[in-house]
């Protein structure tokens, strides 16, 4: 079908959806012999393309008149109707002149032909810019799915989802089916956050490839990301039945557990069900061949137990049987680097070599700390040896980098930076966290130095049978703790940790750039929503009832809003009037938010760490009630340090309490903040504590 008349598009409804678009640029300012030949050459060329009936040719015409454009293409079509060698009817391609288009109709164009003489001022402007182009030559030679394909690939990695997700769906309308294509169109449906198109493609993809295990894993853990326990359990179960002998859908068959918790009793029912799980994983691991061995390794390189501490209760005795089978797997496979390790001889004038090893030697909550215990490290007593098996440097690495004697960046490279530690020969080898990073456990789980610490990046016993010392904090740490360790517990002076204070830039945006009420008391609610337990839900419900012009601000709580309008309910309250959800991606708009609101508040159980600092430097009152365990403990000993104890609540009851007092009276909120203001040096480039983690590192050494 040819349509000789000029028109201007700007409703996708006038494209062919259906068809594939190719776009042309003539110049028409050359000489019309030319032009006409050039015009012919694409018109032969696509009709006689093998799938010319599925094709639409969009000739530019934005540069001429609507006469001289219908004028031109009318002869060309009328010298090619007459040719013995062309074949111009209705069962070939779709022609129209096109005098212009709007963005949705450019995302349906699939390609260029580029002319010799074409329009080179028009082929500089941006929506043709991102259409993949070819040759003449090059396009007789192309397949209709391989031009779509070569499309959505491009517009997927410049990060135009829709128009990919288009791209990609059009190959499955033609029956194209392969993994990469649903592997691409997986992963457009989850950057453009369209969830329910996501599950339900990765769920096709599963059914067409169900021995392919990068399918069933995506689905299992985002699943579980967004609080849909049940599903990804038996997804689990499923991956599990498809591939029997992938040691990780064995874990997560048996170990997983929620990221949140919908009520409280669903704590204690997973919690048995993990119990219960890692005792049925225990028995059904088997290490007597080659292919068990390896297959138990990569499923303990791709998961950790993460989540389990998130029950607020004893994890040790579950840490230790855990651990203990990660050390089996681990010795199985590296059975050379389990054995325990004499401390090497110092000779006169020599260092102690204590090596720290992480996964985040970037910037990063967990580790961002160790900059201070290096930066103010006695170097005439310590060599210091750092190993980044991680892949993100930034700048805080180029400090981790100066501040070491040795540095060595080996990433996803476990036995490389298991060889590389030997060879260095330490003394003690530190691990800033264990828990956050699959390799780190597994590296964790070998022994590589004759004495081995972990450190609370990740606050939480390791229940390794190779870690031999918890270096915690002495005003973290309650009088039983050791109850609460596999390893020997170190109190280390203050906080343990010599946070550097953060560079807070002044403020230079308003509570309307967030569109936040200049009149509301902002309480800041930026915890992870894992740390935030279903039975605590009713104290934020009871601020806002006794200060009606709260407003909670969650940063990353969106999973938690169907608890929220529960709890809020139960008193007669909306809380839409209350919660506010923003995205905030960029550092600088989140201590903006830190700035701009008038008091944090933080989680019971599992309290903030990098967080509360970062509201500490901003002069933000925390309110924080201090649990059993050291990871409920961070805030409480913070402000201990900092000399600012007036917030600090013993009980949900004082918590409110203590809430409503900031809200309401702004006199005594601006005094805590003054307070926090002038005792900043208190807390932060803490030296005592590394100086009482030097001496521990002599005295452990001279005691073995």
């Amino acid at each position: 079908m040819i349509s000789t008349e000029k028109e201007s598009i700007n409703d996708s409804d006038n494209l062919n959806i259906s068809n594939i678009n190719v776009i042309i640029f003539p110049d028409w300012s050359q000489p019309e012999e030319s032009l006409c030949l050039n015009l012919e050459r694409v018109i032969q060329t696509v009709n006689h393309h093998p799938d010319s009936n599925r094709i639409n040719l969009i000739i530019d015409s934005s540069n001429v008149t609507e006469d001289i454009a219908n004028l031109v293409l009318s002869g060309v079509l009328m010298n090619l109707l007459m040719s013995d060698d062309s074949d111009i009817s209705s069962t070939g391609c779709e022609i129209s002149l096109i005098d212009s288009l709007d963005a949705e109709c450019w995302e349906m164009i699939s390609a260029q032909i580029i002319l010799n003489d074409g329009n080179r001022k028009d082929l500089s402007y941006s929506p043709a810019d991102n259409i993949q182009k070819y040759t003449i030559d090059e396009f007789c030679n192309i397949s209709i799915v391989q031009l779509i394909y070569d499309l959505a690939n491009k517009l997927c990695q410049e990060g135009q989802w829709q128009a990919a997700i288009a791209q990609y769906q059009k190959l499955l309308e033609f029956q194209i089916y392969s993994l990469e294509i649903y592997g691409n169109l997986i992963h457009c449906y989850r950057s453009s956050q369209q969830t329910e198109a996501y599950y339900a493609t990765l769920n096709q993809a599963i059914a067409l490839y169900p021995t392919e295990g990068s399918l069933h894993f995506s689905l299992i853990i985002d699943l579980r990301r967004n609080g849909r326990t049940k599903e990804a359990i038996a997804s689990a179960e499923n991956a599990c039945k498809w591939i029997p002998d992938d040691y990780t859908f064995k874990l997560l068959k048996y170990l997983t557990v929620p990221s949140i918790y919908d009520h409280e009793n669903e704590i204690n029912f997973y919690r048995q069900r993990y119990i219960q799980g890692l005792q049925d994983l225990i028995a059904q691991t088997s290490l007597n061949t080659p292919e068990s061995k390896n297959n138990a390794l990569a499923g303990i390189g791709r998961l950790t137990n993460f989540y389990l501490s998130y029950q607020a209760q004893n994890d040790r005795d579950l840490q230790s049987q855990y651990g203990q089978l990660v050390h089996k797997i681990m010795a199985a496979n590296y059975p050379q680097w389990v054995a325990p390790l004499s401390i090497p001889n110092l000779q006169p004038q020599q260092k102690i070599r204590i090596g720290y090893v992480s996964h985040f030697l970037h910037s990063y909550s967990g580790t961002l700390w160790l900059t201070g215990w290096l930066r103010y490290c006695n170097h005439q007593l310590f060599e210091i040896y750092c190993y980044y098996t991680g892949n993100e440097p930034d700048p805080v690495t180029e400090q981790f980098q100066e501040y070491s004697d040795v540095f060595h960046h080996i990433p996803h490279n476990l036995s490389g930076v298991c060889e590389q530690i030997i060879a260095d020969n330490l003394h003690i080898l530190v691990f800033p966290e264990i828990g956050m990073n699959p390799q780190t456990m597994q590296i964790a789980g070998l022994r590589l130095a004759p004495v081995q610490c972990v450190a609370w990046g990740h606050p939480v016993t390791t229940g390794l049978p190779t870690i031999d010392y918890f270096l915690s904090s002495e005003l973290m740490e309650t009088e039983n703790a050791q109850a609460h360790y596999s390893e020997k517990l170190i109190r280390l002076p203050n906080i343990g940790v010599s946070y550097p204070k953060p560079y807070i830039p002044p403020i230079i945006k308003t509570r309307s750039d967030f569109q936040l009420p200049d009149d509301a008391v902002i309480y800041l609610c930026c915890q992870a929503p894992f740390k935030y337990l279903p039975q605590y839900d009713f104290i934020l419900a009871e601020i806002a009832r006794r200060v009606p012009q709260a407003k909670f601000v969650f940063l990353r709580g969106t999973l938690l809003q169907p608890r929220l309008q529960r709890a809020f309910a139960a008193i007669n309250l909306n809380s839409e009037d209350y919660c506010v959800f923003l995205s905030i991606p960029e550092r600088l708009d989140y201590l903006m938010i830190n700035l701009l609101a008038d008091v944090y508040l933080d989680t019971f159980t599992w309290s903030g760490g990098n967080t509360t600092l970062e509201a500490i430097a901003c002069n933000l009152p925390v309110v924080t009630c201090p649990g059993e365990f050291m990871r409920g403990r961070h805030s409480d000993s913070f402000l201990k340090m900092l000399g600012v104890t007036d917030t600090i609540a013993q009980n949900a009851a004082k918590y409110i309490d203590i809430a409503v007092k900031l809200g309401l009276d702004s006199t005594w909120r601006n005094n805590i903040a003054e307070k926090m203001s002038q005792n900043h040096h208190l807390l932060f480039d803490d030296q005592a504590c590394v100086a009482g983690l030097e001496n521990f590192y002599r005295k452990v050494l001279s005691a073995e």
